[in-house]
């Protein structure tokens, strides 16, 4: 039984410290962007936008803010394990004929996560996209459109 524990116990060591060197391989920061395509204005989009990201449990410095085309965030200095920023354009979409076709909302994170194990996780299970993903999603289910993101 002794044998059993310690042959688990080790192999979990040994997995832990596997991604933890595989974590500290990749590196620190990255960029992700994702993009989705609706059929409002601006105007309309803007408000979406702001209380979908004012629902967010991660808490946010405003950097710039310019109703209805463009919004900078940035992560508090109190969260130590990832930050960054997060920018999101609302740019309209021209029609044929009069007035807008809709509107691109395009979020786009510069990252960092400092843990090398988050890491791995932040990368290979969660993805840099989960949040904006998510945020995106929400915006569009608002408006009853179909989730078409596009993006890196």
């Amino acid at each position: 039984m002794k044998w059993t524990l310690f042959i688990v116990g080790g192999g979990l060591v040994l997995l832990v410290a596997a991604i933890a060197a595989a974590g500290s391989m990749l590196p620190r920061t990255h960029t992700a962007s994702r993009t989705l395509r609706v059929k409002r204005s601006p105007e309309e989009v803007w408000p979406v936008v702001l209380q979908a990201t004012q629902a967010s449990s991660v808490p946010v410095d405003v950097l710039e803010r310019d109703p209805p085309r463009r919004l900078v965030t940035r992560v508090t200095a109190a969260e130590r394990n990832f930050g960054g920023t997060w920018t999101i354009v609302i740019a309209p979409v021209p029609s044929t004929g009069s007035g807008h076709a809709g509107s691109t909302v395009t979020v786009t994170e510069d990252g960092w996560v400092a843990n090398p194990i988050f890491r791995v996780v932040s990368r290979l299970v969660i993805g840099h996209h989960a949040t904006m993903d998510a945020l995106l999603t929400q915006v569009a289910k608002t408006f009853n459109e179909d989730v078409a993101l596009s993006g890196e």
